[in-house]
């Protein structure tokens, strides 16, 4: 039965629809690989509705009371003239209508999965006087691979019950930021984890001196990031020392440097400690409990500690299973996937990966110094997060998973919630920093990774020491470089 709402062919309605519906150009489309994620494509439209274009755009002109040709009266200018003068600015709007048109057909009609704007410039085309309107351009696009059968995974999942001591830790270092710095009692105490140390360094490599820093102030981690460069070992090696010693520490320096032989290349940090803080935890005041966490008893924060505990393991558990679903799903793919655009990609896949950080509960420092992490190698933690991004994505396609509008503001409200802000100034802020199509991005990757979880069956086991040690252990930073004139 047809739909009442529907115009029969023959009705006027239905006329007038099919008058006004845009006439598709007549255009063959040459798509070749240049690289890798890389497709050059080149369009050419026939002739005869760029004639078309042209001819109507004169003669709105001719019909018009308003050209003006020397040496002619308003409106008696011939056809020939009127097109000799007014076809530079005509040919330009007709250039921007067919090359519009041509774009959204080409989109329309081709299998493209483009992963930035189309590397052409519009002003260095021009449409030819007689013949065909040719132009071409090179994309980056998504890679392409098949998925094999991503329902009834088997999966090994890591799983932890908290102990008591580490919800205290946990505490503690929620109420760290709210405390106050005071000497560390004894005689000459010993430098501990979460202390903070006031030190002068010098970094060298070999017999050169790359940095010297005076009184740099950081707080005792298992591992320090500079802006160029990560301590691994920072924490084993200033524990025990004392004001007035010297402890050096490696640093193994970023990948982005400029100097390509510094890269990666370990150069040596001697810290001389010149004193030895504590943080004196905070008063639990109802106060604190209500402005901070947002909540009113003592055995509420306890409740919220357990909490971010459970969304941290959540967190590593989903971290875990993306890292196995990309082996079984992409493991025999070839993910060649170029230098320079991973560069291009870093910013929105750092910004992914801070929101489901953001999401595990962790706190803006910690954040921080996991950020300074990702960013020492950036191509490679980007090309990890890509290749997770791409097989969620396909996964997204094959079963037509969408994110509306209303799965954006459930977001922001739960984000809102969680926070202690507004949704109206959570939303301004995600548009002001420019995030909301990650967060659409992440909601999306979610949604397919949940349709994946949902069907795969799991192993469970202990959560590992490293996995442990990555939920609970934070990264000091520091702003300074260890190589300050090697920057990129």
């Amino acid at each position: 039965m047809a739909d009442d709402t529907t115009p029969a062919a023959d009705t006027p309605d239905a006329a007038t629809a099919v008058a006004d519906a845009p006439v598709k150009l007549v255009q063959t489309v040459e798509i070749s690989d240049v690289g890798p994620c890389k497709k050059h494509i080149k369009v050419t439209v026939e002739r005869k509705q760029i004639d078309e274009r042209f001819d109507e755009k004169f003669s709105e002109i001719t019909l018009s009371d308003q050209p003006t040709v020397r040496g002619f009266r308003p409106g008696k200018a011939p056809r020939k003239i009127i097109e000799k003068q007014y076809y530079p600015s005509v040919a330009q709007e007709v250039k921007t209508q067919v090359l519009m048109a041509s774009l959204e057909q080409l989109a329309e009609e081709q299998d493209i999965s483009p992963l930035s704007p189309p590397e052409l410039n519009p002003d260095a085309i021009e449409i030819p006087k007689e013949g065909p309107f040719v132009y071409e351009f090179d994309i980056e696009v998504r890679p392409e691979f098949d998925l094999p059968d991503y329902k009834g995974l088997k999966l090994r999942r890591p799983t932890h019950t908290y102990t008591a001591d580490e919800k205290a830790a946990e505490r503690k270092r929620l109420l760290e930021p709210y405390g106050q710095l005071v000497p560390k009692e004894g005689d000459n105490p010993a430098v501990a984890i979460d202390d903070t140390v006031t030190a002068d360094v010098e970094i060298k490599y070999g017999d050169k001196v790359l940095n010297t820093l005076k009184e740099v102030r950081f707080k005792v981690e298992p591992r320090l990031a500079l802006s160029d460069g990560v301590a691994e070992d920072f924490g084993k090696v200033m524990t025990g020392a004392k004001a007035g010693d010297t402890r050096t520490v490696d640093i193994t320096l970023s990948q982005e440097i400029g100097t390509a032989a510094l890269r990666g290349q370990k150069v040596q940090a001697a810290f001389t400690v010149h004193d030895v803080k504590t943080t004196r935890p905070p008063e639990l005041t109802p106060d604190l409990l209500e402005s901070v966490f947002g909540v009113s008893t003592a055995d509420s924060f306890d409740e919220l500690v357990s909490t971010l505990l459970d969304r941290r393991l959540e967190y590593t558990q989903r971290n875990e299973a993306r890292k196995q679903v990309l082996e079984l799903i992409a493991g025999t793919a070839k993910w060649d996937l170029p230098q320079d655009m991973l560069r291009r990609q870093a910013r929105k896949t750092l910004a992914r990966r801070m929101m489901e950080m953001k999401n595990a509960g962790m706190s803006d420092a910690q954040i921080a110094g996991r950020r300074r992490l990702l960013e020492q190698d950036v191509v490679a933690s980007t090309s990890a997060a890509l290749k997770e991004h791409f097989v969620l994505q396909k996964v997204a396609e094959v079963e037509k998973l969408e994110i509306e509008d209303d799965d954006l503001d459930a977001e922001i409200d739960r984000i809102a919630d969680q926070s202690g802000e507004s949704p109206r100034k959570v939303k301004a802020r995600f548009e002001k920093e420019d995030l909301m199509e990650a967060l659409a991005t992440d909601l999306l990757e979610r949604k397919a990774l949940d349709l994946i979880l949902a069907a795969a069956t799991f192993e469970d086991y202990e959560l590992t020491p490293a996995q442990k040690a990555e939920q609970t252990e934070d990264v000091a930073t520091v702003a300074a470089a260890a190589a300050p004139g090697e920057a990129a």
